[in-house]
């Protein structure tokens, strides 16, 4: 095991800075945002830059990867980080950030995936959970920490944007001087809607919810925090606490949508969302422990939702549809995250901060009724031995653990 690490402590080195920087960057930007007198409005609309670069760096950077090699790409693309962050303190314009937002988020969605190929490579059967835990707690652990720095600095002045910049370039070094052997090429991305919607009409509908949820908070939490009175540290705090449910709960969540139903777990899923919606809108900036408790108890949900659409998914797919229909899902999870931020953001202009949250409410009632309404239409789908195992992914880290479009089952060796 300890070879394991070593094997890895230099990728995960620079994922941590990565994830330092892009912490700080996702939260500076939204209150930065907030100071220039944006509305919550355009606040989404800057979003969906964020967004639709993200899905289309998921698309075309194994292009990329398959010509030039996993070092150079993802040497390129963390210097497109760095540019990014650096054009925001250059260019102070609103449409002008929804163009810098999609650099980041083409150059963050396509260092994920060099990532985690990278891992696929450096796992077995025996250690694949092991590795992949460190991985996700190298990734929150850095994108706390780098939260937690926008209280140190002034987000109207340069400083924290140079020091974003500094931790991007900082990252580049680790892998650039590993000596490690870079992986195989990544396989293509290909996806096939109608085939998911006919294989899983619950993982379809419910990737679209997953992306609204988690698009949603990820774009306006920032702003939601600022908004109810929430200082810089209280903010990051509360997207803190966020993560943490979502990190904490996946596990236990997975093992009991391995034994029962998955869809009953997708229903409590979803009612329990609700119930904790509205726990967190009967607390205000008055009482931010109480805030932070029912943040980690929405976040406990609402990123595992993401990993329970994969695996319903695979539970009723061949093992050579894997691919084609996590790509699905991941496109139908963009599309969730570019729509959810500005119904949101239009719905926190009219009626205030709370809209956001009784946007994610309703988003979690949806999911649960309709995962009850489809188990009212087909009986049990697999038994439980029949299961793929579940995997505990964050939304934002487009599953290779999971077959996915950068991990064909086939290729992997033991």
């Amino acid at each position: 095991m300890l070879s394991s690490l070593a094997s890895i402590a230099t990728l995960m080195l620079s994922t941590l800075m990565m994830m330092a920087g892009f912490g700080l960057m996702s939260y500076m930007l939204p209150i930065r945002s907030l100071a220039e007198g944006w509305s919550t409005l355009i606040i989404s609309v800057i979003a969906t830059g964020y967004t639709f670069g993200f899905t289309l760096s998921c698309i075309v950077t194994p292009i990329f990867v398959r010509r030039v090699g996993h070092v150079r790409v993802f040497g390129a693309l963390v210097t497109l980080l760095t540019i990014s962050i650096l054009l925001c303190a250059l260019v102070v314009e609103w449409w002008a950030w929804m163009i810098f937002r999609g650099l980041s988020g083409f150059a963050i969605a396509g260092a994920y995936l060099l990532i985690e190929s990278w891992l696929n490579e450096r796992v077995n059967n025996d250690n694949r959970g092991a590795l992949f835990s460190v991985y996700m707690v190298t990734c929150l652990v850095g994108s706390i920490g780098g939260q937690y720095l926008v209280p140190l600095g002034d987000v109207n002045g340069p400083q924290l944007f140079m020091i974003c910049a500094l931790i991007f370039s900082a990252a580049l070094f680790p892998v650039a001087l590993s000596t490690a052997q870079s992986p195989s090429p990544i396989a293509e991305a290909s996806f096939d809607l109608k085939r998911l919607l006919n294989r899983s009409p619950i993982a379809f509908f419910g990737s679209l919810l997953s992306g609204a949820l988690s698009g949603t908070w990820g774009s306006l939490g920032g702003v939601y925090s600022q908004n109810i009175g929430l200082n810089t540290a209280q903010g990051a705090t509360l997207l803190a606490a966020f993560l943490a449910g979502g990190a904490l709960a996946q596990v236990p969540i997975g093992r009991l949508s391995d034994r029962i139903d998955r869809r009953k777990v997708m229903i409590g899923a979803g009612l329990f969302g609700v119930g904790a919606c509205l726990l967190m809108m009967a607390f205000g900036s008055e009482q931010p422990l109480a805030v932070y408790l029912s943040g980690f108890l929405v976040g406990a949900v609402l990123y595992p939702v993401y990993s329970l659409n994969v695996a319903h998914a695979n539970d009723l797919a061949e093992p050579h549809e894997y691919v084609t229909l996590s790509s699905a899902i991941m496109i139908l999870y963009g599309l969730g995250t570019v729509t959810g931020p500005i119904m949101a953001g239009s719905l926190m202009q009219a009626f205030g901060p709370n809209a956001l949250i009784w946007f994610l409410g309703v988003a979690f009632a949806l999911y649960a009724g309709y995962a009850a309404w489809r188990m009212t239409r087909r009986p049990a789908d697999v038994t439980a031995d029949d299961k793929t195992d579940f995997q505990a992914l964050m939304p934002s880290m487009q599953g290779t653990d999971a077959p996915s479009p950068l991990h064909d089952p086939a290729a992997e060796t033991s």
